[in-house]
Order: C-alpha cells, then sequence, then structure tokens
C-alpha cells in the first residue's frame, strides 16, 4: 500500500481500492478517494454518507425491514482523516423503526444521519411508480463534464451523460471501483448510497473554478420506494437557485432497473472567497 499527502497540512491518506480503513471498533481513516471537491483538507460528503450506511446498516440489522429514508445534516467540517462513528435506536418499533448515526472528528459532530426502517410486506397489487425511467448507461459514451471538479473522490468515479445535459439540469450515470471499508464487500445499498451526494455537482447552474461561486450543500435527504440494486447510480437532476442565496438541487434517482426514490440538498449559494 502506498501514501500520499496532498499539501503540507494534510493529513497523510492510504491509497487503495477503498474509501475507508477500519482502524477499532467503529473507528475509521479516510483515503484520498473520500477526499472533497470544495476543499482538498475535508472529506466529500457522498463517501461519508457511504460509511455512514454501512454503519446503520449494520447497526442491529433487521430481516424483515429495510432503510426507506435516510435524512443527513451537516455540522461542521467533515475533516479528513480519523473519525468515529455512534450509531443508537431513537425510536423503536415492530414495524417502524428510526436510528442514527453520528460522525465525530477531532472531537465534534460533524455529521448526523438518521434513517428509517419500515417492515416490509408484498404490496405488488397496488404497486405504481410516476417517475419515468432514462436512458440505461450501456448506451451512453463517457461524460468529461466532471472534469473541472478537484478531489480524490470526483476522480474515482466514471461518469456517463444522457444527452439534452446543460447547465441547471441533466442526467449522469456513475459507478466506482471502490469498496466502502478496506476487506469487506460492500452492499449495493451502501454503494450507492455513497454517491448520492454527488448530485449537487452533475448539472450545476454555473461552473465551478476561480471567479464563480460555491453552492456547497447542508443537508441530504433520501427518499427510496425500492430497494437500490446494482454498481450504477443514475441521477436526474436540476438545480435552482433563489434571490437570497439560498438554492436546491433536486433529484430522481434511478439504478440499471428504473428509479428507485429521490433526494434533496439545500445549498447556501454564495461567491468564492476572495471573490465578493
Amino acid at each position: 500500500m502506498t501514501h500520499t499527502t496532498a499539501e503540507p497540512n494534510m493529513p497523510e491518506l492510504a491509497v487503495g481500492d477503498f474509501y475507508y480503513q477500519a482502524t477499532g471498533e467503529n473507528r475509521y481513516r479516510s483515503t484520498v478517494h473520500a477526499q472533497g471537491a470544495w476543499n482538498p483538507l475535508e472529506q466529500h460528503m457522498a463517501p461519508a454518507t457511504g460509511i455512514l450506511v454501512h454503519a446503520m446498516e449494520n447497526f442491529q440489522p433487521r430481516e424483515e425491514m429495510r432503510m426507506a429514508r435516510i435524512s443527513l445534516d451537516i455540522h461542521g467540517i467533515i475533516h479528513a482523516g480519523e473519525f468515529e462513528i455512534q450509531t443508537r435506536v431513537i425510536r423503536p418499533g415492530r414495524t417502524i423503526e428510526l436510528i442514527e448515526g453520528e460522525m465525530i472528528s477531532q472531537g465534534r459532530t460533524c455529521i448526523v444521519a438518521r434513517g428509517w426502517r419500515l417492515k416490509t410486506l408484498d404490496s405488488t397489487v397496488v404497486a405504481a411508480n410516476e417517475d419515468d425511467p432514462v436512458i440505461h448507461p450501456e448506451e451512453l459514451v463517457a461524460f468529461e463534464g466532471m472534469s473541472p471538479w478537484p478531489g480524490g473522490y470526483i476522480e474515482g468515479l466514471e461518469f456517463r451523460a444522457a444527452n439534452g445535459h446543460r447547465p441547471g439540469k441533466g442526467v449522469v450515470w456513475m459507478r466506482n471501483a471502490f469498496e466502502m471499508v478496506e476487506g469487506l464487500r460492500s452492499s449495493d445499498f451502501v454503494r450507492l448510497m455513497g454517491m448520492v451526494d454527488t448530485a449537487n455537482g452533475v448539472a450545476p447552474r454555473v461552473a465551478p473554478g476561480p471567479g464563480s461561486w460555491m453552492f456547497p450543500n447542508v443537508d441530504l435527504q433520501i427518499h427510496m420506494y425500492r430497494e437500490p440494486a446494482g454498481q450504477w447510480l443514475g441521477i436526474e437532476a436540476q438545480q435552482t437557485y433563489g434571490v437570497d442565496g439560498i438554492g436546491l438541487t433536486s433529484a430522481v434517482l434511478h439504478d440499471v432497473k428504473g428509479p428507485f426514490g429521490r433526494s434533496e440538498q439545500i445549498l447556501t449559494v454564495r461567491p468564492l472567497p476572495g471573490q465578493q
């Protein structure tokens, strides 16, 4: 295994075919593949979501239930390097259960994730879906539109896009070759949830870079009416900016079987530092 240090103040980050190393019970260390786009000293929210979902998925699992909603609030900087995750039951129940995962880095809470587990049953007779399918990724060519984004996380993804992609709206498929935790095979659910936050960057209204604007999200809400499967995540995204510095990224989420849910991210829209 090799290591890299991107700049003098950055913790030494491992390089391998995984986003995180387990360093003890409920403790992890991020690799360069989890590196953020806004700040190289931070983790990207996408793999941070994935490791929290991994922790919650393995916390007191119940075969008859599945995660139907995940709500994540970002409390502060998601520092690269060492952190821990604490999991707990917030609302126990036989058919509905609320669990929580808290990511703590450098002594402070950086993300709180809550997941509703719901008991499953056969509802085939009434099943229906108003979200339209999109073109399959195998029919699309490579998408180079993510190249302006820096950071190890974005660099490690494969992208494909459908025709009609434009600033503010588009369909982009993505997949990665990394396990969430070194030495552990990631479930499809963890793998796909670990890419959903990328929705905020696939069709931005303004291009990232010097002289431009920032639009980081402060939360991520994911609702799923079907359990996703496979390696490919399709994001049918649209992004809106209001007039008072607040925006919203909304997306229909797809896997290779079709649409399975939706995501929302509230944004703080402001000029990049030094551009005011």
